[in-house]
């Protein structure tokens, strides 16, 4: 194009002008993927500024979010809604341009990135759903069909969820993901062959990826064919590998020391005559916004008014699938959920997982844009949609996952379907896998995005595997993170309303804890008390001595010590505290009144760490060390969870406090 040179000088000024201006920033990665970027916007990326969430656009997924001020500067000549304020304010206080780009406070950003390789992860999500949508739907081509590119670094292919993403779009056949390699051959530390020595283009080729290599990152010429040649491929993802140089243009060009700080005002117009722009800072050329606006603003700017037409016409053909995916497509299906959850007949005892089968099979008759899938456990923690196929290159109607032992790449994927939108998504493990996922389950929180998590086998009951596989701490760690909802049912009717408040989230990640062991069905649970996050289940008779609250299978236990106890005159209350989140919502006179107004005459009990339990209760019947190898019944009567031994306890904590009170 005619001013190619002009306007990749002009990114690569602005970028070291903000990052000067900040005196913070990470120039590097910036000045050497400028090219790469300003190739894709103006020649290939469909995506229409006036409408920055259009379901059709292209994805540009920035895995390498420390390049953050190159993707605002883009989106800043692309007409985006970033101003040149908003560039000069990059990393200030509430301004649209943070260090790291976020999902929903800059328009034109399409996630959320930063931690190395998560970007990666989630375009993958991101050209999943585009396909499962196109599939979804009747003649749904018409209405899905875009392109995910990503831009990663060294950092990110060296991360290992990376390669748990690479793998699964290979496998699946991802053929409308493009991704780009910024090759510098430098890292934060130094150069890249310290740390790695890998051939890059065997490494994807042997995960059934399309490789293609740029040699001269400064020719855009060559980009472009590069892109070209991805888009012909039908049958694998693409990379791109573009050998460029750090920091282009500066005195420190080529090594680590322009890697993560600004390099000054001096340095940066030595850069400047390199590049032979003589403007001043901030200052853009009215030929680089006509280059842009006669590019990808007008581009854009046909395609969705072509868009338009199309949906409106495929309306008029498939009525009942347009109301579908209008109703569906931010993500909110609260509309086709079952109304009445606690009308549900529930008779045997049975594993809450075995109960979560049940309502996600019941609910996916009305969702037909949920899906899900497990890290190789479906059958274990009983994720399966019953009477659907498995999602394969063969079978892309498919609405179960397999998303093989990668719990970290497969909570990122969640991500990116959700952050593409037009689908429901459930992922799950076994809980004390839940390490794995929690960088990805804090990602969708930061996003606000309505991920929901299976987590089964959930505490020492689970027995004879041992503590390897018997969670302890994570509990606690879930429910530290801001913005997630953890849930932790007590019987079936408790995992029929945490499923639906799952799913009538829209900008919460939930996380479900569930059993491996059989439960008994408890009086009086019900939807609103889920909710409400804590409620009580079973009432004193006359007086109230004592508050006995618990979670998941220990609300059986509570129960069952409180007939004990009355057999010796105490007079108890059993709360189920099935969700943190929710009840810390409530009112202090709510909670109270729920838990009793006595804070020194309550107990928490809970087979897993004590951290964060005091908040309720003065004391706490817990699991602080390491579980063991034996039958669950057998290790939960060793660490004291038995009804006997937790009368004996309340008993002495209740002389106790009557000495206190004397």
């Amino acid at each position: 194009m005619k001013y190619d040179n002009l306007c990749v000088s002009c990114i690569r000024s602005l970028c070291l002008d903000a990052t000067n201006k900040a005196n913070s920033g990470h120039p590097g990665m910036a000045l050497s993927s400028a090219p790469i970027l300003y190739t894709l916007y103006t020649r290939h990326l469909i995506s229409d500024p006036s409408h920055p969430n259009w379901v059709n656009r292209d994805r540009f997924i920035l895995s390498a979010g420390h390049a953050s001020i190159l993707l605002y500067t883009i989106l800043h000549l692309s007409g985006f809604g970033v101003s040149k304020d908003d560039l000069k304010s990059f990393r200030k206080l509430g301004s649209k341009t943070p260090g790291h780009p976020e999902y929903g406070k800059t328009p034109g950003v399409d996630n959320t990135s930063g931690p190395l390789g998560q970007g990666l992860a989630q375009a993958v999500g991101v050209a999943l759903a585009e396909n499962m949508l196109s599939k979804m739907y009747v003649e749904g081509e018409k209405l899905f069909n875009h392109y995910t590119y990503c831009l990663v670094g060294d950092g990110c292919l060296q991360e290992g969820v990376a390669n748990e993403a690479i793998a699964f779009a290979g496998t699946n056949k991802l053929n409308k993901l493009i991704v780009f390699y910024d090759c510098n051959d430098v890292t934060l530390d130094g150069k890249l062959s310290d740390s790695s020595n890998e051939d890059m283009a065997l490494r994807f080729k042997a995960a059934n990826w399309n490789v293609i290599l740029v040699n001269d990152g400064n020719d855009c010429d060559e980009i472009d064919k590069a892109i070209q040649q991805a888009k012909l491929e039908k049958e694998k993802p693409s990379l791109i590998i573009v050998k460029t140089i750090i920091g282009y243009g500066t005195p420190y060009q080529g090594t680590n020391k322009v890697h993560g700080a600004p390099i000054g005002i001096e340095a940066s117009e030595e850069a400047k005559k390199f590049y032979h722009y003589d403007y001043e800072p901030f200052e853009v050329p009215d030929e680089v916004y006509l280059t842009f606006k006669s590019s990808i603003t007008n581009r854009g700017n046909i395609a969705f008014s072509d868009y338009v037409k199309t949906y409106q016409e495929y309306k008029l053909a498939h009525l009942e699938e347009a109301k579908y995916i209008e109703t569906t497509i931010e993500n909110d299906v609260s509309s086709l959920l079952i109304k009445d959850i606690d009308s549900l007949i529930v008779e045997e005892d049975e594993a809450t997982r075995v109960a979560f089968s049940h309502i996600l099979n019941l609910e996916a008759k009305h969702l037909r844009n949920l899906v899900g899938g497990a890290a190789d456990v479906a059958s274990s923690i009983k994720t399966i949609i019953n009477d659907e196929k498995s999602y394969s290159p063969s079978c892309q109607t498919g609405r179960n996952i397999n998303y093989g032992v990668r719990e970290f790449a497969m909570a990122c994927i969640q991500n990116g379907l959700l952050l593409h939108k037009g689908l429901r998504s459930l992922c799950g493990t076994f809980f004390v896998f839940s390490d794995y996922l929690k960088p990805a389950i804090r990602m969708a929180a930061l996003s606000k995005l309505p991920a929901i998590y299976i987590f089964s086998h959930d505490s020492i009951y689970v027995g004879e595997d041992g503590p390897t596989h018997q969670p302890v701490e994570h509990l606690a760690m879930l429910r530290s993170i801001p913005n997630v909802n953890v849930i932790r049912p007590c019987d079936t009717r408790e995992t029929f309303a945490s499923f639906k408040l799952a799913l009538e989230s829209t900008s919460t990640p939930t996380c479900l804890i569930l059993s491996r062991q059989k439960i008994s069905q408890v009086p009086n649970t019900n939807y609103l008390g889920v909710k409400k996050g804590g409620y009580i289940v079973s009432k004193e008779k006359e007086k109230l001595d004592f508050t006995l609250i618990a979670t998941g299978s220990e609300v059986s236990l509570a129960l069952a010590t409180q007939r004990l106890l009355l057999e010796d005159g105490i007079d108890t209350r059993v709360v189920s505290m099935p969700s943190f989140y929710n009840f810390d919502r409530l009112s202090e006179a709510e909670q109270n009144e729920i838990l009793g107004p006595s804070y020194s005459r309550r107990i928490f009990i809970e087979a897993l760490s004590s951290y964060g339990l005091y908040k309720y209760s003065k004391y706490v019947f817990a699991q602080n060390e390491f579980g063991l190898s034996s039958s669950g019944k057998e290790v939960a009567a060793y660490f004291g969870f038995t009804s006997s031994n937790l009368k004996q306890v309340i008993e002495n904590y209740i002389e106790k406090e009557n000495k206190i009170d004397d």
